[in-house]
């Protein structure tokens, strides 16, 4: 090893105020890709609901303008204007430039705050090129700027006195740098997905969403509405999103159960109904965020339901042959919201999407326990309907139990038992292992002469596999392909697939670019979300896009997308016409080089990740596109009617 490299206190980087988020801001806010973007949103609207927490604000607008900034409006006390004694300067302003200031750590202006999980609105003015705050208290309109997270001289002023009986409240405006992320386009659904699911969570806060008619810019079409809107206020609270997230199931009971009480000023509220569904969805909430990967809140929530039920089912003779039922029976076909208020949660893991606090569980517990089990004795007709569910559930369950065997490799090197349409690759190291999952024989014989074979491993799928959202799990594993894509990722499946098995750390859906293609693409993204939704909140799964076009001129070679960018390809590449324009009308008419080219190779390929962002929007969407109910998803083709592209057939 050398020695030569000095180490002292000369090689110590000290990164002043918000430079450091400017140098390293994925530490701070995930990534600079879209996620990062909206994420900016997230922590100027959090400050928002903190006042309405607080009790201070009702009403919130969310502006996505056509110069490519966002601005956050409420009508809440107002950031502090007055000088902080420390800095020796305006309070908004060591708020907008000094990591962690605020006035949520002593729990004495906020006694409950989603706030404190986020990075704070300096790290939104760290990376925006610009950001511009208007404050309305003390009697007067105040304003202020900042150039690149750096407060503008001389941009501090008291603007005018308020009219009378004109609101206070905070506007905050700011322009993401395009130096700093990948992409500076807001996306109106992202943002519209994440303001309901805050309005069903602060119930009687109203919500607004609007774009400016040129805000979407470059991806401005006549699919594009111009200066659209959306207004949330539920004054239901969460009993209104688990009525949202049903709408389009066929519940077992009419009313939504909802109880609700608070120990150690610890709060607690839940709302669930069961459905003749398969699928559960249950989603947990910690001071407004969602913990996706669960935590203390959700343990306990399970523990009691699988208690209370059991107990019921046992005092009622309701159990027929079985000894007792299993919580993922319980859970079957099951919509819950569960929303805690603690005024110091503690989150886990890199994500922070996980619930920490050790005494949430046993508060939860103990709640649902209580509240739950006198619900069960007051309303018979409710509970009898939810244990013949799950008592459904568990024989069914016992019936998959040995189709489920066949499927779980005993050991992740033995590959005796890995398929035999599997052509795997050499390489043992998830890290660098990628699956390609592709469409038909024909194309999978050239992916297998296309490939890579150290690191990319093939396995071709047959047609369409069963709709895992209309069948239980051992149905679903009486289908070879299924079994074929479950032994070859190595993990398991259902309640027991575990993601440190996982023997590829990219698992690539190479479909093609038609209907059907995109159809098989849609079943296997069900299969992976319901049964292995652990590899998709991991980043594993992958699209591929193989290019529709592929244009020759003058001995060279460019691949097209999409027909704009054929044409464009054309004006701006070929002076004369173009020697061929190539169609690529399946996967299947590649030849291997040509697969490897345009599909496989790291260097050239385009993948698009699959990604959770919002688990309540992305299950509901499965249950309209996949579910049993006709008339949801006729409404919805609808509804997306003009959207839809022309192709040749």
């Amino acid at each position: 090893m050398s020695r030569d490299t000095e180490y002292g206190a000369g090689q110590i980087q000290v990164l002043e105020g918000l430079e450091a988020v400017r140098k390293r801001p994925a530490m701070y806010i995930g990534s600079t890709d879209s996620r990062g973007l909206h994420h900016l949103v997230y922590e100027v609207v959090d400050n928002a609901i903190d006042e309405a927490l607080a009790g201070y604000c009702d009403h919130i607008e969310v502006t996505i303008h056509d110069d490519g900034s966002v601005s956050v409006s409420d009508n809440g006390r107002g950031v502090p204007v007055d000088t902080h004694e420390q800095y020796d300067r305006p309070a908004v302003e060591v708020i907008m430039t000094v990591l962690h200031a605020g006035g949520k750590f002593d729990n004495k202006s906020y006694q409950v705050s989603g706030g404190l999980h986020g990075v704070g609105v300096s790290v939104v003015n760290a990376l925006s090129r610009r950001l511009a705050v208007e404050i309305k208290r003390d009697g007067a309109l105040w304003r202020d700027s900042f150039d690149h997270g750096e407060p503008e001289a001389g941009a501090f002023e008291r603007v005018r006195d308020l009219r009378e009986g004109e609101e206070t409240g905070t506007t905050v405006r700011f322009w993401p740098d395009e130096e700093i992320f990948e992409t500076v386009d807001f996306d109106f659904s992202t943002l519209e997905n994440r303001l309901r699911e805050l309005a069903f969570l602060n119930s009687g806060v109203e919500i607004r969403l609007a774009e400016e008619p040129d805000a979407a810019g470059e991806r401005a079409d006549e699919a594009v509405p111009e200066g659209r809107s959306r207004e949330f206020c539920y004054e239901g609270g969460i009993r209104e999103f688990v009525r949202y997230l049903d709408e389009t199931k066929t519940v077992l009971h009419d009313d939504v159960i909802y109880y609700t009480d608070s120990q150690d000023d610890i709060e607690v509220e839940v709302a669930l109904q069961a459905t003749e569904e398969l699928q559960g969805s249950i989603h947990a909430f910690a001071n407004n965020i969602n913990t996706r990967e669960g935590g203390t809140h959700l343990t306990g929530f399970k523990t009691a339901l699988t208690r209370v039920v059991n107990d019921y089912a046992g005092e009622q003779n309701l159990l027929d042959d079985l000894d007792s039922l299993k919580g993922e029976d319980v859970r079957e076909g099951l919509t819950a919201v569960i929303s805690v208020k603690h005024p110091d949660p503690q989150f886990e893991g890199q994500t922070k999407t996980k619930l920490g606090n050790s005494e949430v569980r046993g508060i939860t517990e103990s709640v649902t326990h209580e509240k739950l089990g006198t619900y069960f004795e007051e309303h018979p007709d409710t509970a009898e309907a939810i244990v013949r569910k799950a008592v459904e559930a568990a024989k069914a369950r016992k019936a998959a139990k040995q189709a489920e065997e066949l499927t779980r490799r005993k050991s992740a090197l033995e590959s005796t038992s890995l398929p035999g349409k599997l052509a795997d690759c050499q390489s043992r190291d998830p890290t660098e292992s990628e699956l390609f999952v592709v469409e038909g024989d024909s194309a999978g014989g050239s992916a297998k002469q296309g490939r890579d074979r150290r690191f990319q491993a093939i396995l071709p799928i047959k047609g369409k596999i069963l709709n895992v959202e209309k069948h239980r799990l051992d149905r679903v594993l009486e289908n070879d392909e299924v079994r074929a894509l479950i032994t070859a990722i190595g993990a398991g499946v259902g309640e027991e697939f575990d993601v440190e098995d996982v023997r590829y750390e990219r698992i690539i859906l190479m479909t093609d670019a038609d209907v059907d293609g995109a159809h098989i693409r849609t079943l296997l993204l069900t299969l992976f979300y319901r049964h292995m939704r652990p590899l998709v909140e991991a980043g594993y799964v992958y699209a591929a896009k193989p290019p529709l076009y592929r244009v020759r001129y003058r001995g060279e070679t460019y691949d097209a997308m999409t027909e704009a960018e054929r044409d464009r390809i054309i004006e701006e590449k070929c002076d004369g016409n173009p020697t061929q324009v190539q169609r690529f009308k399946g996967l299947g008419e590649m030849n291997p080089d040509q697969l490897w080219e345009t599909t496989m190779n790291p260097e050239n390929r385009v993948l698009k990740q699959i990604t959770v962002e919002d688990a309540a929007a992305a299950d509901k969407m499965f249950s309209v596109l996949m579910g049993d109910a006709v008339e949801p998803r006729k409404q919805f083709i609808k509804d997306r009617a003009t959207e839809a592209e022309w192709v040749d057939i």
